[in-house]
Parts: C-alpha cells; structure tokens; sequence
C-alpha cells in the first residue's frame, strides 16, 4: 500500500459489506426520506377531497370545450381552472392540521415576537384595520370582472375574429383575475388569528430530534448526547428562520438559510460551540435526508411540459458550464484546492446548494470548502433574483427566453420562482421547469465527479482504480433521490390529475417538503456551528473562490441565453408559441 493518502484512497478496499447498509449516513438518509414519503402516502391517498373525480373531470370538460370555442382563456375556462387547482390534499382537514404543526415560524414586519405569538387582541387589531382594504380589494374584483365579462360577450358576438376585441377581452380577464389575486391577499390580512406557536415547535423539536436519533445508535454517535445537542441545533435554526422571516429582508433574498449559516458562524468563531452541542452537528445526515425527499418533488412531467429546448438549456449548457469553470480554476487561477475548486463550480453551474452538497460528498470535500461554496451562492443569488429579471423587464425581453435565461442561471429554485415571477405566469413557470430539470442532474453530476475524482484527481501513478472504489465514493444518497424521483413520477402519472391532488399538492407539498426545509435548515445550522474562519481564511487567498465564481456565472450567463434563444425561437418555435397559449 502507497503511504501517501492519495494513494490509500485508490486501493481496492475488497468485498462490499451490507453492514454499511445501516452504518453509514448516506443510507440512513435514504431509509428515513422514504419513510417520511410511505408515511405521507398512507396519510393523505387515504382520504382524498370529497367526489374528486367528479370534480376533476368537470372541471377538465369545462375547460377543454372553453379552450375549443376561444382563442383565449375566457372567464369560465379560468373558473374552472380555480376550481381544479382548488383540490389539494393539503386542503382538507388532515392536511391543515399537518401544516400548522409543520410549519415555521410566521412571517413579521415590525415586531419578530410575533413570529412565534399573536395575541388576540393584536390579531383584532389587524383584522380592523386590514377589513376596509379587503372591502375595497372586493369591490374592485366585482367591477373587473363585470368589465371582463362585457368584454368577452363584445369577443363573442364577433365569434372571436376579431382580433381587438380578443385582445381587450384578453386584457380585461387579465385585470380580473390580478383584481382577485390582489383581494385574495386581502382577505388573508383581514382574517388573521391569533397564534402560539411555542408549544408545537416544541413538540416538532422532540419530533424531529426522535426520528434523527433512530441512526445514531448504528453510526457510532452517542444518542443522549446527540439529543442535548440538538435542542440547541433546533434553537439556532429557530432564531434563523425568524430573522429570515422579516419581510424586507426576505423580499431580498436573505432568507432563514444564510442567517443559519452566518449565526452559527458568530458563535463557533466567538465564544466557540459549546462542546456539548458536537455530536448534533450531523450536517450530512440532515441535509442528505432533505435531499432524498427533494427527488420526490423532481418529477419527469415536468421535464416533458417544457420538452427538448429546456433538456437542451437545462443537460446541455450546465455541464458544459461546470468542466469549463473547473478548468479555469485551475489552468488559470491556479487554484490550490481542487475539491473547493469543483464544489464551487457545481454550486454555481446546477442548482446551488443541493448540487454542492452532493458534489462535496462526491469529491470529499471538507465542510469548510462547502461552506465557503454555500456562502458564495446565498450572496450572488441575492443579487441576480433581483438584477437579473430588472435587466429582462427593461430590455423587453421575451418572457419564454427570459424565464430560461433565470432558471438555467439563478441558483436556488425559491429564488428562480420569485426572479420568475417578474415575468408573469409564462415567464415564471419557464424559469421554474427549467431549474427543475436541471436539479434531476444533480444524481448524475455526483455520479460524474465521483468517477473522475476516483480515475484522475486521487489516483497514483500506476495504480488501478477498482470499480469497488467508485463505488464507495459514490454518494449513495443520491441513489435515493433518484429512486425517489422514478417512484413518484410514475405514481403520479398512473394517477392521472388526480396524482397532482393527492402527491403533489398532499404528499409532497403537504408533508414532506414542509420537512424536507425543516431539515436543510437544521444542517445550515450546522454548518455555521462547525465552521472556523481561522481554518477556511487560506482558502480566500487571492479571492479566487470569488473570482472563480464570477467568472464561471459570466459564462453560464452567456451560454445559456444563447442556448434558450437558439432552441426556443430558432429550432423550436412552435414550442415557444404554444407556452404563450
């Protein structure tokens, strides 16, 4: 055996033991993501909405002879929409009570205690003041729809050929329906309750600690201790989604996830984490669980609502992006660290945070290099969700190209959403199946990068790289969120609309995302507490970590709106022109 590390990485380690199938993190992440998915299945398909199918099939009759008579969406096309998108699993009264006791604390603009207590005397006071604006809100909704409605009966008469009166009908229904988004948020202000949501983050702390602490006892952490520190995890992350919660700095981008990272920093590099709190500090485990559940949200429907342009935009452009900045870092930067130099890349190239995660674990990247890749994102994301779609909207871009352009650029997929919706409905749900796409290469860029780094970065000279060593520097999470994303694609394809009823709007959206976020903040936490800027400080040097990072965007800016415009407008435009339908 070689002496160096290097050399001891490469060596066949032997036979595969079926120990580590519970020994190890990576699968102790996929056993419990999929727990939470059959748990969630037993509880919401269970107990569909009242006569869903019946509802579903007027509603889609509805809307389908709606679509046959006009060239747009008239009013009835877009009832019969609300009401079909009206059914979520979610909605019904096991689905509430999940959601109030998964959910995180409330969002504030004055007064951050009252992201964990409103009083009913100051929820009152809201609802008195919030009332005439929610009146007002309901009586401009009642004049745009009476405008929409004349407006359409003037398109009918002419039997829909003429083109200004669609066109006015069309901006008529358009005003209609911002009248009833505009009063929907209304009448959420003015019927606001009171809350106390200390008890059930306490009882979703005992939860949450109970279920991590099932793989302790088989991976080596000492249980009890893992469980005093936890309560301390939670609280960081508590603290962090209330600060991220303000309204103004939400609004820019600083959300829960960088106030956990940058409040656990403040202490491990002040008064230093407290001794107790290590052996809670499982970054990987909660984040890799998080991850297995995110692959359930990745289904292939969505990949096939956009078709071959956004695969093109989303397989083409990204690894494209991601071996071009590779090399830059180190044909050009020079850069030291070839594991922070990949982390960096892949965050910036796929989808963020998620993809650095697990090209961290591909390549074995220290936590500090993932923290450093983490930070470079949280602090660009927050910048292009907000110049990005400015720029767009100035220059009049094509919604199409300018949703494309966001989802294959902007980083995280809240922020695509947000960046996207900019853009309007079009604009929005382009930017949006696009990151989606793009995510579903996180498996296979882990894949790629734990070949590589096995054939070329940590391979000595003249030794064999056995497949059995790929094979463990695979990161068997990402198996999961494969098996994850087939599974519930396939479910939910079988099941028709009403898949998107009960999976996606009660499953998913309504068990284990809620979860899935309660998880990735806790790691975030954990990284803050477990980071040290004496040791991550030579990583900086020269600020090539931030060099690279800006000129791997740079390039990915270029390439993918190339790519979006010569595949939505030159190869494939009728696509194009059916997404403005």
């Amino acid at each position: 055996m070689a002496a160096d590390s290097k050399s001891e990485i490469v060596v066949d380690r032997g036979k595969w033991e079926w120990s580590e199938m519970w020994k190890k993190e990576d699968w102790w992440a996929i056993w419990l993501g999929f727990v939470i998915l059959a748990v969630g299945c037993m509880i919401f398909l269970p107990r569909p909405p009242a006569d869903l199918d019946a509802r579903l099939t007027k509603a889609e009759a509805t809307m389908s002879s709606e679509a046959a008579r006009a060239p747009f969406q008239t009013i009835a096309w877009h009832q019969a929409n609300d009401a079909k998108s009206g059914l979520r699993g979610r909605s019904e009264p096991h689905g509430k009570t999940l959601a109030s006791w998964l959910a995180t604390p409330a969002r504030w603009k004055d007064n951050p205690l009252t992201a964990l207590y409103l009083s009913e005397s100051v929820a009152a006071e809201r609802r008195e003041a919030a009332a005439p604006k929610f009146a007002a809100a309901q009586e401009k909704t009642k004049a745009a729809f009476a405008q929409a409605q004349a407006a359409e009966a003037a398109a009918a008469e002419a039997n829909f050929q003429s083109s200004t009166l669609n066109e006015q009908a069309e901006a008529s229904i358009a005003a209609w329906r911002k009248a009833r988004g505009d009063e929907s948020k209304a009448k959420t202000a003015a019927s606001v309750k009171a809350y106390n949501k200390i008890p059930q983050l306490l009882g979703l702390m005992v939860v949450l600690g109970l279920f991590f602490a099932i793989g302790t006892k088989f991976m080596n952490i000492n249980t009890g201790q893992f469980l005093v520190g936890f309560v301390f995890v939670f609280a960081m992350a508590i603290v962090a989604e209330i600060i991220g919660g303000q309204s103004t700095l939400r609004s820019y981008g600083f959300g829960p996830i960088i106030w956990a990272i940058l409040g656990g920093m403040l202490i491990s590099n002040t008064v230093g984490t407290p001794k107790f709190v290590m052996p809670a500090l499982q970054t990987e485990y909660f984040i890799k669980t998080g991850l297995v559940l995110l692959g359930a949200e990745i289904l292939f429907s969505k990949i096939v609502a956009i078709g071959i342009p956004g695969i093109f935009v989303a397989w083409v452009v990204t690894p494209t992006v991601l071996v071009l900045t590779y090399m830059f870092g180190q044909k050009v930067l020079k850069m030291e660290s070839k594991t922070l130099n990949m982390t960096v890349s892949a965050d910036m190239s796929v989808c963020g945070v998620s993809a650095a995660i697990a090209t961290a674990a591909a390549c074995r990247a220290t936590k500090e290099e993932l923290t450093i890749a983490i930070g470079l994102s949280m602090l660009f994301t927050a910048v292009m969700m907000i110049a990005l779609p400015t720029f767009i909207v100035s220059v009049g871009m094509h919604p199409v190209l300018g949703g494309a352009w966001i989802g294959g650029t902007i980083d995280a997929t809240g922020a695509v959403v947000a960046a996207g919706a900019f853009l309007g409905q079009t604009g929005m749900f382009v930017a949006a199946t696009i990151k989606m796409i793009q995510n579903v290469m996180i498996g296979m860029i882990a894949f790629g990068v734990a070949v590589f780094w096995c054939m070329k970065v940590d391979c000595a000279p003249g030794q064999q790289v056995s497949k059995m060593e790929i094979w463990y520097r695979f990161p068997k999470f990402v198996l999961g969120f494969i098996a994850a994303s087939i599974i519930f694609s396939l479910i939910i394809a079988s099941m028709g609309s009403a898949g998107d009823v009960m999976i996606d709007q009660g499953v998913l959206r309504g068990f284990s995302r809620p979860l899935r976020e309660w998880f990735f903040i806790l790691a975030f936490a954990s990284i803050g507490l477990s980071s040290n800027f004496r040791e991550m400080a030579h990583h900086f040097k020269g600020g090539k970590p931030a060099i690279l990072y800006v000129c791997g965007q740079s390039l990915n800016l270029i390439l993918t709106l190339t790519m979006a415009y010569v595949m939505f407008f030159l190869v494939f435009p009728e696509i194009t022109a059916g997404l403005m339908e």
